[in-house]
């Protein structure tokens, strides 16, 4: 199956995780989306049961200037909200001639992430927002939303394309912790946020701890941390000394999947998140040590101790 690096950038796939719903709930009413239905949309047919991949049809050559979006199938779910991640099956086509692109296993435990709202592949990440929970709706992505309006030869795909998404809505979680204030605590780094949750971090003038230092800012009441389980999250981390930020799913708009306790996330991250429940919003400072991950694919500072602001928005596996 043909796939080019605009595809896998916009639909990360996470084969083997469960599909979960924790979204923060949204009426119907007052829920505006910004990709809106189109003679595009409306002829695309994607006969079957919701969860196994569809065979899609429509007229072809299909082109839209615009990105339009239509239900297949509708759900009963809550409607999605700019930045809640979402749980999908998806099948890609190109709409010049039919060709299928790429598309996620349909497995009962597997599916992509992708967060509703802005992006740098906004056909999907748009077009999900105000759809519900359980849906089947089809997107036709214009050049620019799809693959930038870029031509990809190898794949036969032209500057001009547009892309047909047949999206299978399976579960979404928090946009952003959602758990009670907790009082600060006193010489650890203060956390101010914006509307949207994004966290802007200041550290206080002194030396960082030597030992690593977790504060709760949001206490979630959601399910508890276990270790070994894959959790989505948000996050921004930033070096105490340099005060600048080295890693944040907040800049392109994305939540983060991690596997505490794995090699892949650092063993003071991993201690810090452990044991907290879902919705909280949880600060860590970790000396490089602890910061460090056992398999070299971190990105935090080797000589600096580490800030992490993260927000627990759900458990995928």
């Amino acid at each position: 199956m043909r796939k080019t690096t605009a595809l896998i950038a916009a639909v990360a796939l996470l084969g083997g995780l469960t599909a979960c719903s924790g979204g923060t709930a949204a009426s119907t009413a007052g829920c505006d989306p910004v990709v809106l239905p189109g003679k595009a949309s409306a002829v695309v047919t994607a006969p079957g049961k919701l969860g196994s991949a569809p065979k899609v049809g429509f007229p072809t050559p299909l082109y839209t200037e615009t990105t339009q979006a239509s239900t297949i199938i509708a759900g009963t779910g809550a409607p999605i909200t700019a930045g809640q991640p979402v749980i999908l099956d998806v099948t890609i086509l190109n709409g010049a001639d039919a060709t299928p692109l790429q598309k996620t296993s349909y497995a009962a435990t597997g599916g992509s992430l992708i967060t509703a709202g802005k992006s740098t592949f906004p056909a999907v990440s748009e077009g999900l927002e105000c759809a519900k929970v359980g849906s089947r709706i089809s997107i036709v992505g214009s050049a620019k939303d799809s693959h930038r309006g870029a031509a990809d030869a190898a794949n036969g795909i032209g500057k001009d394309d547009s892309f047909v998404y047949v999206v299978d809505i399976k579960g979404t979680f928090l946009a952003k912790a959602n758990g009670a204030d907790q009082i600060p605590v006193n010489g650890m780094p203060a956390v101010v946020l914006t509307a949207d949750g994004t966290p802007g971090i200041s550290v206080p003038d002194r030396s960082a701890p030597k030992t690593s230092t977790v504060n709760v800012l949001k206490e979630g009441s959601g399910d508890k941390v276990k270790s070994n389980q894959f959790l989505v999250v948000k996050f921004t981390a930033i070096g105490w000394n340099s005060k600048t930020v080295f890693d944040s799913t907040w800049t392109d708009h994305q939540a983060s999947v991690l596997q505490v306790g794995a090699a892949t996330v650092s063993p003071g991250l991993s201690k810090a998140l452990i044991g907290q429940r879902v919705g909280s919003q949880v600060l860590a400072v970790l000396p490089p040590r602890a910061a460090a991950v056992a398999d070299g694919s971190g990105k935090a500072p080797a000589d600096d101790a580490a800030v992490y602001v993260v927000d627990i928005l759900g458990i995928a596996g």
